[in-house]
C-alpha cells in the first residue's frame, strides 16, 4: 500500500523549513492597497500582510504617476544601485518575448554582463511586448534617458514591463517622470514599489530575510506582482530581490537559477506564460561581508536558504492572489519514476480546470485527480495508485479508500487551504506544486482586462 508521509514526519519537514526560519512578516493584518491594480477588485481572501522591510544598503527606489492607466496611482518604479553593483536574471521562454525582457536578456548575457549594473526600471499598464521595433526603440531610450540620470551605461540599466500586450511603450511617460523620481529616491519605499507594479493584483507582494556570510549579517527583500497569466517558465510576472551581499554575477545567476525551479516555475494559476516574466537578483554588496566569487563556497549556505525561502514566499502570494482565487493548494506527486515526471504530473493536477473549478466547488472529486494524472502518459501503476485529501485518504491502491466518508472530504473542501497528495507508485521521485481554484472571478476579471 502506498504510504504517506506520517504526522511526525511532516512536522519535521516544516519544521526545517527555511520560510519558518528565515522570513520576517509583518502581523499587521492585510489591507487594501491605497489604490488597487484595477479599481473595483476586492482584495484576495488570501492575502497576506506586506511584510516589515528594513533599509537594503545602497538600495534606493522611488514610484510615479505616468499615466499608462486611466485611474489615479503610481504605475513607474525606479530601482537605483551603487557603483560595482551585480545582477541576475532568468526570463520568461516564451516565443513572443517583449521588448524588455529582449534587452536584459542581451545585456546581461554580454560579456561583462551584470557587473556594475546601476538602475533598474519597472512600469505596469503598458507590457512592451508584440510591440515591434518602436517598442524595441521605446527600450532603449528609456534605458538611455535613466542612465543620463545616473552617469552610467544603457548597458546597466534594467528594464521591465507590464500590462496590455500589443501597445509600443509611450517612453516619453516615463522621461517626463524621472526628475521627480530622482528626487524622491529612498531607501524605504518598497510597499510603494510593490503597489506601483501591480495590474490586477489586490495586495503588494513582498518579502524579506535576515541571513549571514560568513558570520557577517545581510539581508535580502523582494517584491513580486502577479495575479493571471501565471505558469512562469524560465504569471505577467515580475519579481525583483535585493541583497547587500557581495556577490559576483555568475554566482547570483547560479544561485537563482537553482531556486527558480522550486518556486516561480512551482506555482501556477491559469497555465498560462507570459510574454514578460522576469525575476532578477541585485547584489548591492555594502553588507561587509566578504565577496563571494564561487558558486560552491560553503559561506553561502545560509545565503542560499534564505534566498530560497524569499522566493517561495512571493511565488505563495501570486497564487494567493490568483484571479478571483478563495483556496490556496499544494499539490504533492510522490513515488514518480523521475523528478521530471513528478513535475509534469503535479503540474497536469494543478493546471486542470475541471479539477480546479472543483476545488471552488469545494467538492473532493478524486476521479478528476485520476483524470489529469493519467491523462499525462507519464509511468503510473494504476493498481497502486493513492490519493489523499489534506490527512483523509480518498483512494488507496488503485481503488476507492474502505475508510472514504464524504462527509469528512466535503468538511476538509471547505478550508481556504487545502491539500493533495498523490503516489503514483512508478517510483521515488517527488514534486510540488502550488496553485488556487478557478472561480467565476477569474472570467469577470479577464473578460474586461483591457476595459
Amino acid at each position: 500500500m502506498a504510504r504517506k508521509p506520517s504526522p511526525i514526519e511532516t512536522a519535521l519537514e516544516r519544521a526545517i523549513d527555511p520560510l519558518a526560519n528565515a522570513l520576517k512578516r509583518s502581523t499587521r493584518a492585510p489591507v487594501a492597497p491605497t489604490v488597487a491594480g484595477k479599481p473595483g477588485l476586492a482584495v484576495s481572501p488570501l492575502a497576506v500582510p506586506f511584510p516589515d522591510i528594513l533599509p537594503i544598503g545602497g538600495c534606493e527606489m522611488a514610484t510615479a504617476r505616468a499615466g499608462f492607466y486611466r485611474h489615479e496611482r503610481d504605475d513607474l518604479v525606479v530601482f537605483h544601485f551603487p557603483q560595482g553593483a551585480s545582477c541576475a536574471g532568468v526570463f520568461t521562454r516564451h516565443r513572443v518575448g517583449s521588448a524588455p525582457v529582449d534587452w536584459c536578456k542581451r545585456h546581461l548575457g554580454a560579456e561583462g554582463g551584470g557587473v556594475s549594473v546601476r538602475a533598474l526600471v519597472v512600469n505596469a499598464g503598458c507590457a512592451n511586448a508584440f510591440s515591434g521595433k518602436a517598442g524595441a526603440d521605446a527600450a532603449r531610450r528609456t534605458a538611455s534617458e535613466v542612465a543620463k540620470r545616473f552617469d552610467c551605461r544603457q548597458r546597466d540599466v534594467m528594464l521591465a514591463s507590464t500590462g496590455v500586450i500589443g501597445v509600443p511603450l509611450d517612453d516619453r511617460k516615463i522621461s517626463a517622470r524621472l526628475p521627480e523620481v530622482v528626487e524622491a529616491l529612498d531607501a524605504d519605499a518598497w510597499a510603494r514599489a510593490g503597489r506601483a507594479i501591480m495590474t490586477t493584483d489586490t495586495f503588494p507582494k513582498g518579502a524579506f530575510a535576515e541571513t549571514e556570510i560568513d558570520g557577517v549579517p545581510v539581508r535580502i527583500a523582494g517584491i513580486a506582482k502577479g495575479s493571471g497569466m501565471i505558469a512562469p517558465d524560465m504569471a505577467t510576472m515580475l519579481a525583483f530581490l535585493v541583497t547587500d551581499a557581495d556577490i559576483h554575477p555568475s554566482v547570483l545567476q547560479a544561485l537563482l537559477g537553482l531556486h527558480v525551479r522550486t518556486t516561480f516555475n512551482s506555482v501556477t494559476v491559469d497555465g498560462d506564460t507570459s510574454t514578460n516574466d522576469t525575476a532578477l537578483l541585485f547584489a548591492t554588496g555594502t553588507s561587509g561581508a566578504p565577496r563571494i566569487g564561487r558558486v560552491g563556497d560553503r559561506r553561502l549556505k545560509a545565503f542560499s536558504q534564505a534566498l530560497d525561502a524569499v522566493m517561495l514566499d512571493l511565488a505563495h502570494q501570486l497564487v494567493r492572489d490568483g484571479e478571483g482565487a478563495r483556496k490556496f493548494v499544494r499539490i504533492t506527486v510522490n513515488g514518480a519514476a523521475s523528478p521530471a515526471s513528478a513535475r509534469k504530473l503535479a503540474k497536469s493536477i494543478a493546471e486542470s480546470p475541471l479539477v480546479k473549478t472543483a476545488f471552488a466547488g469545494e467538492d473532493a472529486n478524486w476521479g478528476r485527480i485520476v483524470m489529469a494524472v493519467g491523462k499525462t502518459e507519464e509511468p503510473v501503476d494504476r493498481d497502486r495508485l493513492s490519493i489523499w485529501f489534506g490527512p483523509h485518504a480518498a483512494a488507496l491502491d488503485g481503488a476507492p479508500a474502505p475508510t472514504l466518508n464524504e462527509a469528512t472530504m466535503t468538511a476538509y473542501m471547505k478550508n481556504a487551504e487545502l491539500e493533495v497528495t498523490v503516489d503514483v507508485a512508478s517510483g521515488r521521485a517527488s514534486a510540488t506544486v502550488w496553485t488556487c481554484d478557478l472561480t467565476k472571478g477569474y472570467v469577470e476579471i479577464n473578460g474586461d482586462y483591457r476595459s
